[in-house]
């Protein structure tokens, strides 16, 4: 993003933004939960019309997730990473599928492997893990030596 929509942002959002990193043609903006979906929405109105991924990071210690939505302008070809922060007992978020249809399959392999609820999302079926009951697997406590060993060498 620009120092231009860096500054928008700001005048529009200033109690909801967080943290501001620049790093070349990239840059990620920290932001909080109650607004996210706005600036989102802000951000594609002026041009983020990609959405190319949403990734997770357990924060295990802080007991948070970051959400974190990859957006792409391919007319000013600039990169925005979106990112926030949601508590690791009961995570949940609302969907965005409303303003990207693609974040559909994000979303439901996020639900699957971090445990996220996404709300809205018509569909959070599993992707790979049928009939799954450990925690999930992406989460820091999950140990997939455990499970390997229990699942693959224990197992009469």
């Amino acid at each position: 993003m620009s120092e231009e929509i860096i500054s928008f942002l700001k005048s529009k959002f200033a109690d909801s933004i967080i943290e501001v990193t620049l790093e070349d043609r990239e840059t990620s903006l920290t932001v909080k939960k109650e607004k996210f979906c706005e600036i989102l929405s802000t951000l594609k109105y002026i041009g983020f019309n990609h959405l190319s991924d949403v990734t997770c990071v357990d924060y295990i210690k802080e007991q948070e997730i970051e959400v974190v939505y990859h957006l792409w302008s391919h007319t000013k070809k600039l990169r925005g990473n979106i990112k926030v922060r949601i508590s690791r007992e009961s995570p949940s978020i609302k969907s965005v599928v409303d303003l990207w249809i693609g974040a559909q399959i994000h979303e439901r392999e996020n639900h699957e492997m971090f445990g996220i609820t996404f709300l809205g999302n018509p569909n959070l079926s599993p992707l790979f893990l049928e009939e799954w009951e450990e925690i999930p697997p992406f989460r820091k406590d999950f140990n997939a030596r455990e499970f390997v060993r229990r699942e693959y060498y224990e197992k009469e």
